[in-house]
């Protein structure tokens, strides 16, 4: 009997332990099934994110790539403007030239007259008349000529004065090859005009000119200021590009890796962004 009681009680016991287990499985799979929706509602709001991100990236690059092309139009035609104002100049030149000759003829002339003295008093005179209607003339258009030179290089002065031929300046000097007077001038440029849309052309550049004389730590701090201080124009891919080749050429591998990457998650789909990917992978 007492054995018949301690087979039913172990029973009793098992069943209980069974219910209890059945009940903690089923709290594990809620929690489980929960756990995956919120991982998936964290993945959905991942992608609609992702996307806003890249819809936003796009338009800026849009937008870099529209104020470039017109820089690039004000430039070309700021340059015709130039060219036009050289060949009026070379023309008007040209012309007083060829006045200055006629006056040196009609001056020979005068000696004509002094022969001619001896002729009737009547010709004589209608020839000094007639002299002294060309004489007239020409000094009319004399000071037609220079008054027209004048004005053309008041023009020309000017336009000098203008933030667009100050950078102009420098960027011929750049190519020239005069490094040295480049960033003198580039450095004036940024002086006068700290705000101007050609300002970060004008840090970049001065960059290059150190980096060609292989004065690479100069280059990197010109480099930084597009990238501080110019964020949102179409130089900082650049700056970002030559400023890890100048981390490169000083044997500083790690602070090049750092640039390069940081270009390429910035700045994907830009060309320098591809550069920077094979230099990563060469590394």
């Amino acid at each position: 009997m007492r054995g018949t009681r301690v087979v039913l009680t172990s029973l009793a016991m098992l069943a209980f332990t069974g219910c209890a287990y059945q009940s903690d499985l089923e709290a594990v799979r809620r929690d489980n099934d929960e756990m995956k929706s919120r991982i998936f509602s964290i993945d959905k709001g991942l992608t609609e994110v992702r996307g806003e991100v890249k819809e936003g990236v796009d338009k800026s690059l849009a937008g870099y790539r529209q104020a470039l092309e017109a820089l690039q139009k004000d430039m070309a035609g700021y340059q015709r403007d130039m060219a036009g104002i050289r060949k009026g100049g070379a023309d008007l030149q040209a012309t007083l030239d060829s006045a200055r000759v006629d006056m040196q003829l009609l001056t020979g002339k005068v000696d004509d007259v002094r022969i001619l003295a001896q002729k009737p008093a009547d010709d004589v005179e209608l020839l000094k008349q007639d002299l002294a209607k060309r004489l007239a003339a020409l000094d009319e258009r004399l000071a037609k000529l220079e008054k027209g030179m004048a004005e053309l290089q008041k023009k020309a002065a000017q336009q000098q004065q203008t933030p667009e031929f100050q950078y102009q300046q420098a960027y011929d000097t750049m190519k020239a090859g005069d490094n040295a007077k480049a960033r003198e001038l580039f450095a004036k440029f940024l002086e006068l005009h700290p705000k101007h849309t050609l300002a970060a052309n004008a840090h970049y550049w001065m960059g290059e000119t150190y980096y060609s004389e292989k004065n690479f730590e100069q280059a990197i701090l010109e480099f930084q200021e597009v990238i501080k201080n110019f964020p949102d124009t179409g130089k900082v891919p650049a700056a970002m590009l030559k400023q890890g080749m100048a981390f490169t050429e000083l044997g500083d591998p790690k602070s090049a890796a750092y640039i390069y990457k940081k270009l390429v998650d910035e700045f994907p789909k830009t060309e320098e962004a591809k550069v920077a990917k094979e230099k990563l992978r060469v590394k």
